[in-house]
């Protein structure tokens, strides 16, 4: 059985994948082809490879991962 978050649906989970995926994360800069760390919601962690994290699963929080070039792979709640 899914969990299932109130605030969070699958929707937007797919909304913040279209909006990121495949985009450069910068500090202030979002256009085509990337997206600024101070428009992605309040609760967020970017994970970048071989940076360790915490288990916690906190359903609001967005993650999102990225490569060696800050480029945007995969995101996800929790």
């Amino acid at each position: 059985m899914p969990l299932v978050v109130p605030e969070i649906s699958e929707n937007d989970q797919a909304a913040w994948a279209a909006k990121l995926l495949g985009k450069k994360l910068t500090e202030d800069v979002t256009n085509d082809v990337s997206f600024a760390t101070k428009d992605l919601p309040e609760k967020h962690r970017v994970i970048k490879p071989g940076y360790a994290m915490t288990m916690d699963f906190v359903p609001e929080r967005l993650n999102v991962y990225v490569d060696d070039s800050d480029k945007v792979v995969k995101v996800k709640h929790g």
